[in-house]
């Protein structure tokens, strides 16, 4: 008789086992589809956009200054700020274009 106890006590700590590591996939699985997912599409879709950049094109930095693009080189850009004034950025530093960014800038105030 103890020995069924026993038994039946390891089979169901067998069972917990599995449902403890089912649990963890499942959480795996929902951290890849709602966080990891969405940020590779944004950083594939910004990717995209850089290598995309032409010469005459408007584009926002990093550090929020606007301007159009005058050159295109290998690593960095040269950007036409005003008029006569241009300074070399880094291609890594750069987003989509001006007018994109007051959208969704005015985008972001509405929703306040």
């Amino acid at each position: 008789m103890l020995n069924f106890i026993l038994l039946e006590a390891e089979a169901q700590q067998g069972a917990n086992g599995l449902m403890n590591i089912g649990l963890i996939v499942v959480l795996v699985l929902v951290f890849y589809f709602f966080m990891i997912r969405p940020q590779s599409k944004r950083q594939k879709e910004i990717r995209k956009f850089r290598e995309g950049v032409q010469k005459g094109d408007s584009v926002v930095t990093a550090g929020g200054i606007y301007g159009r693009v005058k050159a295109v080189n290998d690593t960095t850009f040269l950007l036409e700020v005003a008029n006569g004034v241009t300074i070399k950025i880094d291609k890594n530093s750069v987003y989509p274009s001006a007018e994109q960014a007051q959208t969704d800038a005015e985008a972001q105030q509405d929703q306040k």
